[in-house]
């Protein structure tokens, strides 16, 4: 493989402006660009997750993840540029599944936290959500491929049953939300 990154540092930035993979340059504050950044950050916050003390299939599942956030990430940085596949958002659903089967039915609100690794994940989980706003922003007048505004509703879905199941792997309760406490 060719170096892709042979300079790190470009000073094509300063004025505010930024590339994108087509070639063409906009504002660093655009929706596109705040969904970018708010993607980099999740998946950022999933390598965290990663380094935790979590099992393979775990850790196997969250690095499939990480790739399609770069995926998606590589949709908005070509407008037009499409990648991501329905197999995908099959993917989390069928893992959302499986740990669900494992755990006892909410019948209560939950709080982030528990155990330091399901904080964090209720963290990714937030993060997400953020970028699922940033993407439904953008889509109103640039398109988002429809399966990657899919994947990443159904990710926060897959990351707050992670987090739950993970606290349940830790064995430690879910901290319920309480009324009027």
């Amino acid at each position: 493989m060719a170096n892709r990154l042979t300079k790190i540092y470009t000073k094509t930035g300063d004025s505010g402006k930024t590339g994108l993979g087509d070639g063409s340059r906009i504002d660093k504050f655009s929706p596109r660009i705040e969904g970018l950044g708010s993607i980099d950050e999740l998946n950022s916050v999933i390598g965290i997750i990663i380094s935790e003390d979590i099992s393979a299939v775990e850790s196997g599942w969250l690095e499939k993840i990480q790739h399609d956030l770069f995926d998606i990430g590589g949709e908005l940085s070509i407008p037009g540029f499409i990648t991501l596949k329905m197999i995908k958002v099959e993917f989390l659903e069928s893992n959302i599944d499986k740990m669900n089967k494992e755990l006892p039915p909410l019948k209560e609100f939950i709080l982030p936290g528990g155990s330091k690794i399901s904080s964090y994940t209720h963290l990714a989980r937030t993060i997400c959500r953020r970028v699922e706003r940033n993407l439904f922003e953008l889509n109103q007048s640039d398109k988002v491929n429809e399966v990657s505004l899919k994947y990443i509703n159904r990710l926060s879905d897959f990351l707050f049953v992670l987090a739950r199941h993970l606290n349940k792997s830790k064995n430690i309760h879910d901290i319920f939300w309480k009324k009027n406490i």
